[in-house]
């Protein structure tokens, strides 16, 4: 009897079951980092600088609806699951404008909402800019429905004055009271019907950077936030404090040092029911956000005032929060090419295929269509190689697809992620190269 040569593959999206690797007869869900997630529809899920709240059973994530053509803000989504891996597509929660702070040609991100528990409204923060950012403002949303649609109230306001600031994120302790964070260590507190500011619990945290994000365990307050990079990825960092107002202690980097936070930046932290806690970030991929973009979600380790992700799971069971795989046939073919238009087609029997490759600061973003036996276009979709780091692992995995034969083309794109900040400072890649190192089949 001949046997097939298997390949245990960590992780698999949406619709598609994986198995823990200690014992392969019980399926688990898996969160896969990293690669696109699709909703029921095989749809990118677009739902970045991202919280989640969790209510009536089920856990509604609000994002950032992007597009692959500019910076501009189109509408924030609103997703829900019952497990954190099976994502369905509920609407665009809050749509753009037809005028004003929210209208055309402006900048909109970091939705975060919160549920009043004295009114039972659901509350939606927002950072709001012009194309510039020169004029940033956190404002605010209403809806009685979680999913929306939430109605514009304009800025939320501190002694009568708007927050001029730009990167947001809430946190809400444990008697109730929510919290607005802002870039550079700012924490504001809720008023009761969380449609204004009361206090000001911080103004400043020397080098805290942005993209805030908090959690709380034990009576210790743990303060995470990214350097000022725009959207290339660096080391996050952290500092703790027993009380909001401070004092607050550097701690240092959460991640191991030199992988860029697992080539992310952070958004959100999740507390989970059974007690642990879910570091949501984002592998920002700009200009391709809607299409290349991902999601990078770890378990985190907090034990002794010391928080961290020391290791990286490509896909994990947010049950038990262990590392999943799944089996499937390694085809074995490796490709590289740095010429735009360059073609790596292969043939796959089955329902999904995954491919695994390297990146670095050389390569770019790879195009990739998949079509049936009939030459009928099944999928198409963008995968980005680009990193800092130098970083080996899954790049791509399709959608489930009716069982079947099929034929995969990956092909080297004609753009590459290249961005400026405020400054005008280029970040991105230095090239096209796409590199891929196996192909897997999942029959």
């Amino acid at each position: 009897m001949r046997l097939k040569p298997t390949f245990i593959l960590l992780g698999i999206l949406t619709s598609v079951v994986v198995y823990a690797q200690s014992n392969k007869t019980n399926a688990a869900k898996a969160i896969v980092s990293g690669v696109t997630w699709y909703d029921q529809d095989n749809k990118p899920v677009s739902a970045h600088g991202a919280n989640i709240i969790y209510d009536g059973g089920r856990y509604y994530m609000f994002g950032e609806y992007k597009t692959d053509s500019a910076n501009v803000f189109t509408g924030f989504s609103c997703y829900s699951s019952d497990n954190l891996t099976d994502w369905k597509f509920e609407s665009i929660a809050f749509s753009r404008q037809q005028d004003g702070r929210m209208g055309p040609n402006r900048v909109g991100e970091r939705p975060k909402v919160l549920k009043c528990p004295k009114t039972g409204e659901y509350i939606m923060l927002m950072h709001t800019d012009n194309l510039a950012y020169k004029d940033p403002c956190t404002c605010y949303a209403t809806s009685k429905s979680v999913s929306g649609p939430y109605v514009f109230q304009g800025p939320i306001l501190y002694k009568g004055e708007p927050v001029k600031k730009w990167d947001i994120g809430s946190f809400v302790d444990d008697d109730g009271l929510a919290y607005l964070l802002v870039h550079h260590g700012g924490i504001y507190r809720l008023s009761p019907d969380f449609h204004s500011l009361d206090s000001c619990m911080m103004s400043g945290l020397k080098g805290a950077g942005e993209s805030p994000a908090m959690m709380k365990k034990d009576g210790v307050y743990y303060w995470m936030s990214s350097h000022t990079t725009s959207w290339e990825r660096n080391d996050n960092m952290y500092w703790t404090s027993k009380s909001l107002s401070g004092p607050w202690e550097y701690k240092g980097e959460f991640c191991p040092k030199g992988t860029l936070t697992w080539n992310s930046q952070c958004s959100f932290i999740l507390p989970l029911n059974n007690g642990t806690y879910l570091y949501m970030g984002d592998r920002w991929s700009f200009p391709r956000q809607r299409s290349a973009a991902t999601y990078v979600w770890q378990p985190l380790t907090v034990k002794d005032g010391i928080v961290g992700i020391p290791e990286y799971y490509e896909a994990w069971n947010p049950e038990t929060g262990k590392k999943v795989g799944i089996e499937g046939r390694s085809i074995g073919k490796r490709w590289a090419s740095s010429t735009v238009g360059d073609c790596f087609t292969i043939s796959f029997k089955g329902e999904r295929v995954a491919v695994l490759g390297n990146t670095d600061e050389n390569s770019g973003y790879a195009d990739v269509t998949i079509r049936n036996r009939k030459g009928r276009e099944v999928f198409a979709g963008t995968v980005d190689f680009y990193s800092k780091a130098l970083s080996s692992g899954i790049r791509f995995i399709s959608p489930a697809l009716p069982k079947g034969k099929y034929t995969m083309e990956v092909r080297v794109a004609d753009m590459k992620p290249n961005w400026t900040d405020k400054k005008r400072i280029l970040y991105g890649s230095k090239g096209y190269k796409v590199e891929i190192t196996d192909v897997v089949c999942m029959e």
